[in-house]
């Protein structure tokens, strides 16, 4: 399996088959799901359909959602990345959408501001884009957190599959520039 990269605590890595029971229990949780459109899944099939598609995405894309794995422990954290949207969200499409999705035992300890700062960084030198978008619900208190830690900037609030969200986005001349992880 290939790293994408890794950052003082987490090894960011593809997706595999045999992170299915992972997932399979990241996705299930109806807690995860609580700001996600409250729609767990269900089965283990699903789980792994989830895990083909990203896995898709890394071959088509060249990006896809990471697994986080804790680097102290090599426990399986849960996943962060982008995906390359091709329906039109807002009015746009053909762009990329940061995500993040992780165990609640690992919240609150800044995992995932960790993890999405070094795919950020590391997705606008790389990748043939001058931006990139993420949306978070309203009520998501603790994903605007991340999304401002990071330097993205809210647009603007929309209305997706009937509900609230915050339109984020950040663009290569941000990440560039000396204060992007200034605090």
């Amino acid at each position: 399996m290939k790293v994408f990269t890794e950052t003082k605590r987490l090894i960011i890595r593809e997706l595999v088959p045999s992170d299915v029971d992972e997932i399979f229990a990241l996705d299930s949780n109806p807690i995860v799901h609580s700001f996600i459109g409250n729609n767990p899944v269900k089965s283990k099939l699903e789980s792994i359909q989830s895990i083909e598609d990203k896995m898709t995405q890394y071959k088509e894309y060249g990006v896809g959602r990471w697994a986080l794995i804790d680097k102290g422990s090599d426990k399986f954290v849960g996943w962060a990345g982008l995906k390359f949207v091709t329906d039109e969200t807002n009015h746009i499409s053909n762009y990329y959408d940061l995500g993040y999705r992780l165990n609640p035992k690992f919240w609150g300890q800044g995992l995932a501001t960790e993890a999405a700062s070094a795919i950020v960084k590391q997705a606008l030198s790389t990748l043939k884009t001058d931006i990139i978008y993420a949306m978070a619900e309203c009520e998501n208190l603790a994903s605007h957190r991340v999304l401002e830690k990071i330097r993205m900037k809210c647009i603007e609030e929309i209305e997706f599959e009937g509900k609230r969200y915050k339109w984020y986005s950040i663009s290569k001349a941000n990440v560039e520039s000396r204060t992007y992880f200034d605090k």
